[in-house]
């Protein structure tokens, strides 16, 4: 189904103000891409602890993207093509490139560690230049959700209906997978966006797990961070 891409531009930027699912999360993806990415770049891999914590990490990006290509289909994808058919088509493709490249990093990361010590330089090279190339075009995949799909769902659906999704959604994410979520999301919104994500947590979930997200967050701040979430929220 052709889109027409100029037009859902005009429709996003228009409808900037209203529900945006895929903001948070996607800033999360991007921390925790880029953040992976350096830390294999520079990782030494004569040092056995940093060896095995960072190609660890790399595992644990393809797990979280691997789920978040899930979610997106069943609750975002679905929604999509309920009120306007095949509009997620060219997404949901890319989804299953995205699942190919995820299995081709997590087989170099087996390959990696089974090589000899003096063979792990030229190996890491070669998954850093793969999970670049993997980032680079999740980079270039969700700008095209930002504005194409929220201009489609924006343009069928209230924001209420949206919530109703985006909450359905978050409800199926098991608590360990949401405290990675937390982790790599909230540190890296603007004050006003986290202040406001925790104070809903806070409204809706039992007081442990919103203590545990503030433990899990808090590492990750800075102390003026923090202090403007401490007052935001009146801790």
């Amino acid at each position: 189904m052709k889109i027409d891409t100029k037009e859902m531009h005009e429709v996003a930027a228009a409808a900037a103000p209203r529900l945006d699912m895929y903001g948070p999360i996607h800033k999360a993806l991007r921390a925790f891409m880029a953040d992976t990415l350096l830390a294999l770049g520079r990782m030494d891999t004569a040092d056995e602890l940093e060896f095995v914590q960072v190609t660890q990490r790399v595992l644990e990006l393809m797990d979280f993207c691997r789920s978040h290509l899930a979610h997106e289909n069943r609750f975002v994808h679905t929604a999509m093509d309920e009120r306007k058919p095949g509009s997620a088509g060219r997404i949901a493709r890319e989804h299953e490139d995205h699942e190919r490249h995820i299995a081709l990093i997590a087989a170099g990361v087996a390959a990696l560690r089974a090589q000899a010590v003096a063979a792990r330089p030229a190996a890491a090279m070669q998954l850093y230049r793969d999970l670049a190339a993997f980032v680079a075009e999740n980079f270039v995949h969700m700008n095209v959700e930002e504005t194409e799909h929220n201009a489609v769902l924006w343009s069928h659906y209230t924001d209420a209906e949206l919530q109703r999704i985006h909450d359905e959604l978050v409800a199926s994410v098991p608590p360990p997978e949401m405290l990675v979520v937390l982790r790599w999301m909230v540190p890296f919104m603007n004050p006003a966006e986290r202040a406001g994500m925790l104070a809903g947590m806070r409204e809706h979930a039992p007081a442990p797990a919103f203590q545990a997200a503030l433990d899990t967050v808090r590492p990750h701040l800075t102390a003026r961070e923090w202090d403007k979430l401490e007052a935001a929220l009146g801790l």
